[in-house]
């Protein structure tokens, strides 16, 4: 993949993170996703204070990162006019974690962990109907 210097930070991140397993970004909505096995588990972007790494969390794990003094991800939008404040479940990382990939660890698990269970269920197959094979010609159909 090529890489620029506004990668820098991503990059770094993907390294504090890899203890739950290789992982990859790419750029979305003007930051960056981070993924390991294909899912998305954190985000970086600039929501005004400068890039900053946020992790993915469920109603199970909000209140760890709510204890921690970690920051919502929130954004504003403006529509018509009207200004709206959104949120995603996804926190900044603990401040201490942004220096080791040791102290990382339990949050990308956790994090890891939320993403999955965020993951849609996969869709059942449609059941195929058997087609039935029209009578050969010339051979007789019983009553």
């Amino acid at each position: 993949m090529a890489t620029s210097k506004k990668d820098d930070f991503a990059i770094y991140c993907c390294d504090l993170l890899s203890g739950v397993g290789p992982c990859s970004f790419r750029r979305m909505f003007g930051g960056y996703g981070i993924s390991t096995d294909g899912l998305t588990f954190a985000l970086v972007a600039d929501l005004g204070g400068g890039e900053k790494l946020w992790l993915k969390a469920d109603a199970e794990t909000s209140p760890r990162f709510e204890a921690e003094g970690c920051e919502r991800f929130r954004y504003a939008t403006t529509r018509g006019g009207m200004s709206s404040t959104h949120s995603l479940n996804y926190y900044s990382a603990p401040e201490e974690t942004m220096e080791s990939p040791a102290l990382m660890l339990p949050w990308a698990r956790l994090s890891l962990e939320s993403a999955v269970k965020a993951r849609p269920a996969p869709k059942k197959p449609k059941p195929v109907a058997a087609k039935k094979k029209p009578p050969r010609p010339g051979k007789k159909l019983r009553p």
